[in-house]
């Protein structure tokens, strides 16, 4: 089959890329070599035939490029950020896959199938118990809260504490830029995928963690964060508690899951959880790598918070496990194979110093009162 890969000179396309080419797909990527991510402007070498085309899925005519005799389509690419650029997120993740469906329409190219990358960050604040009241799905936190350093989420009818539960696919509830583009651009690809009859797949990603995990964007991803932290012997900066519960997915699993929804027809038109299923603190993670890098450095935890964080988010995973798939590697695995690819890689640099700076100066990161 010819396959196209959006995003993927980026971390998860690259291997989700190199996985076909290694089931001998012709793979065309599509990426336009985002600066943030790529301050080379080179793709990777992929170890087999890859077609490359520079383009921005935001860009129809870069779309009709990257789309001529494509069979299936995975939908990589996204903007993924803390900054408050809102309408990028917007163009990049909605317009980009309204795109998408657009030129395979007007083109009438033979796309059989189409699966895309969307995100854990649907759920928002996430999904909990009240004693009193059942399940809630809450509101964001509000700042005010916040700036208390209270941190746990209370019910909006009795104000007591929530018990987080494990996030089922049937309950979104977005509300930060990002998490509002991934769920408009589920709904836009499911929908359209409906109304054109390309089979399509939704994938919700935990967080994602591995070799080639770009450490030059240091405004999200703990792991990179922590990591080049922990490597220039500065301490992993913690915000809230550090008591916030996170899943972590290895890379490997993630394309895993989207070969699988590929070869399985029972994922048609669905959106699907795909994480490790296992709540991890951010403190006892930071703790965790600390001991992989064989640093003895404590994390700092300096009461800060990061506007549009959410408390508690870990994926169930029950509904994909059903029909098959499951995560193979666990955390220490995670941690060990990024910490290893980044040594090897001679990547050296104080990167999260300029995010660190930029996020206290746009007000996305902010102090307890």
């Amino acid at each position: 089959m010819k396959v196209l890969v959006t995003g993927g000179a980026g971390f998860i396309g690259s291997h989700l890329a190199e996985a076909l080419v290694k089931k001998n797909h012709e793979v065309v990527v599509l990426d336009n070599l985002e600066p943030r991510v790529h301050p080379d402007h080179r793709p990777p070498r992929f170890g087999g035939e890859v077609r490359f085309v520079e383009g921005d899925t935001r860009d129809k005519e870069a779309w009709e490029r990257a789309l001529e005799g494509v069979d299936v389509v995975f939908h990589e690419a996204a903007y993924q950020d803390y900054m408050p650029d809102y309408s990028k997120f917007f163009h990049t993740n909605v317009v980009g896959t309204a795109l998408l469906f657009e030129v395979i329409r007007e083109r009438k190219y033979s796309v059989r199938k189409v699966i895309v990358a969307s995100s854990q960050a649907v759920y928002g604040e996430g999904q909990y118990d009240c004693t009193a009241h059942g399940r809630v799905l809450p509101a964001a936190r509000p700042r005010d809260q916040l700036t208390r350093g209270d941190w746990e989420v209370r019910c909006p009818l009795c104000h007591e504490h929530l018990r987080p539960r494990p996030l089922e696919e049937a309950y979104p509830n977005p509300f930060n830029q990002y998490a509002l583009s991934k769920f408009s651009q589920e709904l836009t690809a499911l929908r359209l995928g409906q109304l054109l009859g390309i089979p399509t797949v939704s994938l919700r990603y935990s967080i994602t963690q591995g070799p080639r995990q770009s450490p030059f964007n240091a405004y999200s991803g703990v792991c990179r964060i922590f990591t080049l932290r922990l490597l220039n012997n500065q301490p992993p900066v913690i915000y809230e508690n550090g008591k916030q519960l996170r899943d972590y997915v290895h890379v490997s699993d993630v394309v895993a899951a989207n070969l699988f929804a590929l070869e399985n027809e029972r994922c048609n038109f669905e959106a699907f959880n795909v994480g490790g299923g296992v709540g991890v603190t951010v403190l006892e993670y930071a703790q965790l790598l600390a001991r992989v890098l064989g640093r003895n450095i404590a994390p700092v935890v300096p009461g800060k918070f990061r506007v549009g964080d959410n408390r508690h988010s870990v994926s169930s995973i029950e509904k994909l496990k059903a029909l098959g798939w499951s995560p193979s590697k666990r955390l220490g695995d995670i941690m060990h194979d990024y910490v290893n690819w980044l040594r090897n890689s001679g990547i050296q640099g104080e990167f999260y110093l300029k995010a660190d700076q930029d996020m206290e100066r746009s007000g996305v990161v902010c102090t307890v009162s």
